[in-house]
């Protein structure tokens, strides 16, 4: 029986824009330019400035961008924070059984789909009002430029939902959150290497110059040599020129790179079951369980909770914590600072303190302290420990709970066995036997998989690495999905009789 929640929101899924299924083959060819198309939408709305919006100095969201895919004081403002919180929403309706539904029923799924974008809308709408409201805009907007502020960000976030709902349908490929994340992702990491923007000045102005690495690498070197520049580069802090930039320095870029490196060797960790087509007697494969089963998604959820903690303790700062520092919510979500030199916002305090990764496990500061020895390094290791306890445990309950409502669980794997024409050798073609014989494997991998990505993520964030851990995390899997959906999509086009197979609608 259809839960009451989704009966109720069905009207409003009937005035929600929708993007039609394609009713013919869509070649590989096309969904190739309609993807570039998506991201090239989601790029100029990255770069449009929002008509009336008064930025002050600083980013209060900083720390959000990369999880959201979003850029300050644009129309992708945003970004697909809407979609990934209405997604946590509804997961954690259903894995709390508060709204039941049947994933196996094609009709409860959809139910299930269309809830999820009218609540991906209604997001957009509490998050631009949420902006607007905390002073993000500006203070001293008339109700015209307040109402046609939010018209904008609205009218954006629903085609940022149809872009992504476009690419799920069939038009494109992979999703539209996993490739506006990649492309975010990549244009932080192209900005932190050739970004020419100043960002101070001194008698050592070669090193203050230039914001990109790269750029600031080839200055220095230039005007001291390439040993000289390595060493002033290498944490890229620097007291007497008001420098402390250690997410833009040498240390940042090698962190990237081993990120890189250890995703990509463990993507392709699995274990293979041995199976059999009834169809076709004596040829048999094997079926590949990765130990990242679950990919991203437990990382993409446990994000978007520290984001929306995060969010709402900015809001509750601006309006409450500037003013009244004693005030005990916003002293419990979170107080802040601006730092000097970044101009952006600093968690001191709160529960987003320990929801963000310290700059650098020696220290707040990126350097270690002399003077002080060991405990210029305890806040930073206990704030770190914190964080990565936080990050580990939401990271495998999500990808726990993702089993289920994804249809990747045992009992769905199973259905797919038995609709492809696969069995086990040894065991006779039936649901439950198969279901039991997965139960032992796929449970664990999840499990395993979601405390290694969540690990990962925290040691990417604690050596500083350029997009922050969960972004390089993120993107590295990202592009390894396209690199195998592609290979598939490609086989699929040569063989149509393998769609099935590989997993191709």
């Amino acid at each position: 029986m259809t839960s009451r929640f989704l009966q109720a929101v069905r009207p409003f899924m009937s005035i929600t824009p929708e993007v039609v299924k394609p009713t013919r083959e869509v070649h590989f060819n096309e969904k190739m330019v309609w993807t570039f198309v998506a991201l090239v939408i989601y790029f100029v709305m990255a770069s449009t400035p929002i008509i009336g919006a008064d930025l002050g100095e600083g980013d209060p969201f900083a720390f959000m961008r990369t999880i959201t895919a979003s850029t300050q004081g644009s129309l992708a403002e945003l970004g697909i924070g809407p979609i990934v919180t209405a997604g946590l929403i509804m997961q954690i309706l259903v894995g709390s059984k508060i709204i039941n539904v049947n994933m196996g029923d094609p009709e409860e799924r959809s139910l299930y789909t269309g809830a999820q974008k009218v609540m991906s809308v209604a997001m957009t709408i509490i998050e631009a009002s949420a902006f607007l409201i905390g002073g993000t805009y500006g203070t001293n907007l008339n109700t015209g430029t307040q109402l046609a502020i939010i018209a904008q960000l609205l009218a954006a976030g629903i085609i940022i939902i149809l872009l992504d709902e476009m690419i799920q349908k069939g038009w494109g490929l992979g999703s539209g959150i996993s490739l506006f994340i990649a492309g975010g992702v990549g244009l932080q990491i192209f900005q932190g290497l050739f970004a020419a923007q100043a960002v101070g000045e001194g008698s050592d102005f070669m090193v203050t110059s230039f914001r990109g690495i790269a750029l600031a690498f080839f200055a220095w070197a230039t005007q001291r040599g390439p040993i000289e520049a390595i060493g002033a580069l290498f944490l890229r802090y620097n007291p007497a020129e008001n420098l402390n930039l250690p997410s833009l320095s040498l240390l940042s870029v090698i962190a990237t790179i081993v990120v890189f490196i250890i995703v990509i060797y463990f993507e392709s960790m699995r274990i293979e079951i041995p199976i059999s087509y009834a169809q076709y007697k004596g040829i048999r494969s094997t079926y590949p369980i990765k130990l990242l089963y679950v990919s991203n998604i437990p990382v993409i959820l446990t994000s978007a909770v520290f984001a929306d903690i995060y969010f709402i303790a900015q809001m509750v700062w601006n309006t409450v914590g500037r003013r009244d520092s004693n005030n005990p919510i916003a002293a419990f979500l979170g107080t802040f600072r601006v730092d000097e030199v970044s101009s952006q916002y600093v968690p001191t305090g709160g529960l987003v303190y320990f929801l963000t990764p310290p700059r650098s496990l020696i220290g707040d500061l990126g350097v270690f302290d002399i003077s002080r020895g060991l405990d210029s390094m305890a806040p930073s290791l206990i704030r770190a420990l914190i964080y990565a306890a936080i990050l580990i445990i939401l990271s495998v309950i999500f990808s726990v709970m993702w089993l289920e409502t994804a249809g990747m669980g045992p009992r769905d794997v199973a259905n797919q066995f038995l609709q492809s024409g696969m069995q086990m050798p040894g065991w006779r073609r039936s649901k439950k036997i198969v279901e039991r014989r997965l139960e032992m494997y796929i449970p664990t991998i999840a499990i395993i998989g979601g405390l290694f990505i969540g690990s990962l993520a925290a040691f990417a964030d604690f050596l500083g690495a350029i997009g922050s851990g969960m972004g390089i995390l993120l993107s590295v899997s990202i592009m390894r999905q396209y690199f195998e959906l592609i290979s598939k999509e490609r086989v699929a086009e040569m063989n149509p009789a393998l769609r099935g197979f590989l997993g191709i609608s």
